[in-house]
This record gives C-alpha cells, structure tokens and sequence, in this order.
C-alpha cells in the first residue's frame, strides 16, 4: 500500500507512476481525502486537549470558590462529551475511506521497468537453450498423458468440473519427482528455508500481498459449515482463504513483526497446492494442465532491507533459472511492462519455457515470475526491521515461482517425448524416479 506522506510530498510523480500503469491521475482524490482526514484528526485532538484543559480549570475555579465560572467550564466539558464521539466518528471514517482508497491502487513501476500496456511491450532480457528437432510432429501434453493412461480429465471433472486433473502412475511419481527436486536444490543449494505453511488463511493474510480486496473473485473461500445456515450472517468474518500461493502464508510470517536486521535477509521456500478461481480468465487456456483450479507450485519469498532488495531479485531469478538449467529445458527471460506487471509488483521478471507441442513450431509458456515488491506489501502487514540507528523501517519483500511444478511437468512431458509416445526422464529426475528412465504405457 501507498504512503499517504510520500504522495503528499510528490503527487506529480506517483501520478506519473500510475500513468505507465494505465491509470488516471489519482493524486487530487487521494489529497483531498487526506486533508479531510487530517483536519477531523486535528479536531478530534483539540477537543480532547480542551476537555482535559477545561477539566482541570473546574477544579481550579472550585478551589476559587468562583461556582460561576466553575458550572460554565461544567457545561463546556458535558457538550464535549457530546460532540467528542461525533469528532472521533468522522476521523476514523475519513481514515477507512483513505485506507479503501489506497488498497486498490497498485504498486508503482521501478524506472528500469519498460513502458507498455499488456504482454506486447514485454522485453527480452536473455535466453537459454534452444529448441530442439524432433524427427516427428510433436504432441500436446494431454495427448501424451491421454494416449499413456496416466492423465485424466474426465474423471476429475466428475469430481470437481473443469480445469483439475487426475494423474497416475509414472505421470503423478514424476509430478511429485519435479516438487521434491525443486526443493531439493532450493533448501540444498541456494539457501532457502524450508515452510510447511498453512494453505488456509485469514482475510488481513490475503490483504496483506494484495490478493484483498481487488481480486475477492479470484480466489476460493471456505465457510463453516454451520455458518451457510445462519441468516444474514457476515461470512466474510469467519471465512478463510485458500491460498492462490505459498507467497501469501510464507510473506505474512514477518507480518506485525520487527526484525533484527541481522536476520535479513529471510529466503523462505514451500511446496504446496494452489488454487485459484480464475474469474479473470474466463476461455484462456482451457485446454490441458495449463491453466487449472489446482496446481502444485514451489514458491520463492525474500525478506530483506531496501538497499539489497534490486540485488535479490537478480539472486531469486537466478534459482529459478537453475531450475530449468538442470531440466536443460529451453527458456526466455521476459523483462514485464509497466502494464503487465502484477498488482504488487515494482518489477518483474517472467521465465517462459518453451513447449515443442504447443502449436506449430512451439510455443513460450510462463512457468515462472520472479518479483520485487519494495515496501508495498509490507505497509499492508506492517512487517518492519530495525537497524543499527535503532530505527524501524519497513522491509522489501519478494517472490518467485521456482517453479510451477505443473507447468514443469508439461514442459519435461513435451521436451523429452518420444516418437512412440513414452517420457524420457530427465538426468537430474532418476534418482527422484527410483532410477526410471522413460515412462510408457502399462508402468
């Protein structure tokens, strides 16, 4: 969320900033909110000051045995009495209407970021790998997992509709093979610790990295059960959210803390489900385990001082990339837009990898994106660190899909198929696979 004092010192350049995000000028609202806070505030507070003052000069002029001027002062206290609610009252409304207004605006782009309005202005910043030739037409994933008997889309829609999946045998062993490799090189290699985080969480946990209150729909909710029935009940007191990403549960650990700043940075990593509503993308990617309901996904979060944070995303990029490197699986690294960029984001790296079944010739497919955030997010969970000055300052966050394990999953399907339809696993894979090295029918 947007300092309030930061846009009253600047207006010129935040609206600049939500400029390159496609949005209107939002200073003039924001301000004039402000000032109407600031002045209920002011008000509050001096009818409290002269309550107290008043208060004490009714024990003065008793002492004076000046009854006159004391019944007066008695009458002045008893109407602040009266009108010091109504003062409190618009005070704390003007704060809630600023405090609404202020989170859903989203965060602005760093200046490297580059100018555009969707996925057409991204830029490439590197490449690794390139595709490769295939003696055949190579296949669709689904049609790989189908024709294996490994993947199955109807049965999960008996279970629970469209956009989930059931996989088997060696399709569901290397799924789970990709995760704990991830893992693996995460925790072993690249010094992230380990979460087992909730996969349930309250409303401020969703607010606190911008999922509330902008994308409500995107997510999936859970009710009590004995809640449904109660008439007129706000369910939205007792709900919990699924998480869309370990990043929610794994960022709101430092949230209303104050770290020491040795402890930063904190690079923290989790395998967990996803789930997601997807109400914004209605007809995208409705075909195969692209875009599901459920997804399984190793997240990447760091926690650290303003001065490190630019460093630690090209850090954080750099294991997810290693992920890859070691599948030897052919990838891009886009450089996102300013009108590209996710709600929280200041800057944003995305990973595509390449997928020979997608289309003629293959297709680039996001299975990683890899974000710095500054302040944002920690102004909504008021994480904070204290330094050498003793002073508390606001952390940076970050995150990064290292990576999606489904999408990997897809990936290592389409790169490593073969011409009679079975998997080659990967080298890195075996030891995960019990020492497999193709899937094929009837394993």
């Amino acid at each position: 969320m947007h300092d309030i004092k930061a846009i009253r010192d600047n207006p010129t350049a935040f609206d600049a900033g939500l400029k390159r995000r496609g949005l209107e000028a939002l200073s003039p609202s924001l301000l004039a909110i402000d000032e109407k806070r600031r002045a209920a505030i002011l008000a509050s507070e001096q009818a409290q000051a002269r309550r107290n003052a008043a208060s004490k000069e009714i024990g003065d002029a008793k002492k004076a045995k000046d009854e006159a001027r004391a019944a007066k002062l008695m009458a002045e206290v008893a109407e602040l009495k009266t009108t010091m609610p109504e003062l409190e009252l618009a005070a704390k409304s003007a704060d809630e209407e600023l405090t609404k207004q202020l989170s859903s605006i989203p965060n602005l782009p760093l200046d490297e970021v580059p100018d555009g309005v969707d996925e057409h202005g991204n830029v490439q910043h590197h490449v690794f790998g390139k595709k490769r030739d295939y003696g055949f037409e190579p296949k669709l994933h689904d049609d790989l997992g189908t024709a294996l008997g490994y993947m199955d889309f109807e049965a999960a829609a008996k279970l629970s509709g469209a956009r989930f999946v059931v996989l088997k045998k060696g399709l569901a062993r290397l799924e789970r093979a990709i995760g704990q490799f991830m893992l693996d090189l995460h925790t072993g290699e690249h010094g992230y610790t380990e979460i087992n985080p909730p996969l349930l969480v309250r409303d401020a946990v969703m607010f606190g990295t911008g999922q509330l209150p902008k994308f409500e729909d995107d997510q999936f909710w859970a009710i009590k059960g004995e809640l449904l029935s109660a008439p007129n009940a706000d369910l939205r007191s007792e709900r919990l959210g699924l998480i869309p990403t370990a990043e929610v549960s794994l960022t709101n650990l430092a949230r209303e803390s104050i770290l020491d700043e040795k402890e930063l940075p904190m690079r923290l990593t989790a395998l967990t489900p996803c789930f997601r509503a997807e109400a914004g993308a209605a007809g995208r990617d409705t075909r195969g385990m692209i875009r599901q309901h459920q997804f399984t996904k190793v997240e990447l979060v760091s926690i650290t001082t303003p001065e490190a944070s630019k460093d630690e995303l090209e850090r954080m990029l750099s294991c997810a990339e290693q992920v890859l490197q070691k599948l030897d699986l052919h990838y891009r690294v886009m450089t996102l837009c300013a009108g590209d960029m996710g709600f929280s984001a200041q800057k944003t790296y995305d990973i595509e990898v390449w997928m020979p079944g997608q289309g003629d010739g293959g297709a680039y497919r996001e299975i990683s994106s890899c974000s710095v955030c500054g302040d944002f997010q920690a102004r909504r969970m008021d994480a904070r660190y204290r330094g050498p000055d003793g002073k508390p300052r606001f952390v940076h966050t970050l995150n990064g899909s290292g990576t999606a394990v489904g999408r990997a999953l897809i990936a290592v399907m389409e790169t490593y198929q073969q011409q009679d339809g079975s998997i080659a696993v990967p080298d890195v894979l075996q030891p995960y696979m019990g020492g497999l090295k193709v899937i094929e029918h009837g394993m």
